[in-house]
């Protein structure tokens, strides 16, 4: 099999993302493997975390390999040695390279010298792993996704982004409700209106939270501030309109589910009342990040085919 890596939810097609939310649902019901035994996968972080860390350590484990976590504090990359050494140094003696840092380039250069598969465990412009749990967890809520709407409330950043772009892969509406002033960069809004108009389903921003909400099936929100942003009082006082409460959530589809991938500010961009409520698929989100973390280093990392 020839080298691939997971850098964005683009570099899978609508094909690849099918078989990979396929193999996902096999994996979920397998909690041991010895698909990848013998062999390291290391596991870069530049940034703090809980659910990426310990999903990828476990899944790695699950799958039979050694997980080896590697903090940039330790790691002489970006100070004494180069991005690209880093990643010639490394594949000489791991078999896959998960990260987890501030920027994209830095990822794309590590994939671009590394002879090994690198997977964007997420950077600042994106948050791919994190978009497969998305629609990964509503195929398991609803089915068949072609058709159904989901809206992302708050700041435009790398998990709208991401999700978006996922969305669009799996047949789903996607509409970004967002402030003045919090859109994504309209390089990246192009390129995935454009993607979304490939695969025939529809992308678009609306200012009105409530008007957005009307006949969704899922309301998605993160964080207002992200990591490694400073504090902008302005900017959370233009977010307040978009917390998704019980009241919004109402207006919604019956049926409809309440997304946020976590850590949640709880009282700011969502309410207890949502998160611990009957409709919060909160919780599914953060488990799944395992099963397609699995699936993916499965196929990327063992040759698994999708």
């Amino acid at each position: 099999m020839s080298i691939r890596h997971f850098l964005r939810v683009p570099d899978l097609n609508k094909t690849d993302m099918e078989g990979l939310l396929s193999r996902t649902e096999e994996w979920k019901r397998r909690t041991r493997s010895d698909l990848l035994q013998g062999k390291t996968v290391a596991l870069i972080f530049g940034k703090p975390s809980t659910r990426t860390r310990v999903s990828f350590s476990v899944g790695v484990h699950q799958l039979g390999a050694m997980p080896l976590y590697l903090s940039e504090q330790e790691l002489q990359m970006r100070k004494s040695e180069s991005v690209e050494d880093t990643a010639r140094v490394l594949s000489r003696y791991v078999d896959g390279i998960v990260i987890r840092t501030f920027a994209q380039k830095d990822v794309e250069d590590l994939a671009a010298n590394a002879t090994v598969p690198v997977i964007n465990a997420l950077t600042d412009d994106d948050h791919p792993c994190q978009a497969l749990a998305d629609v990964f967890t509503l195929r398991e809520r609803f089915g068949d996704t072609s058709g159904r709407k989901i809206v992302y409330l708050g700041d435009g950043n790398n998990v709208a982004a991401s999700l978006a772009e996922a969305g669009a892969l799996v047949g789903m509406d996607v509409c970004l409700s967002l402030p003045e002033g919090c859109d994504l960069p309209l390089g990246r809004m192009t390129a995935i209106k454009a993607l979304a108009d490939a695969e025939g389903t529809r992308f678009w921003v609306e200012r009105d939270p409530e008007a957005a909400v009307s006949g969704a099936s899922a309301l998605y929100t993160d964080v207002w501030i992200s990591m490694g942003q400073h504090q902008d009082a302005g900017k959370v006082s233009s977010l307040r309109p978009y917390q998704l409460n019980a009241a919004l959530l109402a207006k919604a589809r019956p049926d409809a589910v309440a997304l946020h991938c976590l850590p949640a500010h709880r009282g700011e961009e969502i309410t207890d009342e949502v998160m611990d409520g009957p409709r919060s698929a909160v919780f599914d989100q953060a488990e799944n990040r395992l099963h397609v973390q699995k699936a993916l280093m499965a196929h990327l990392i063992g040759g698994e085919p999708l």
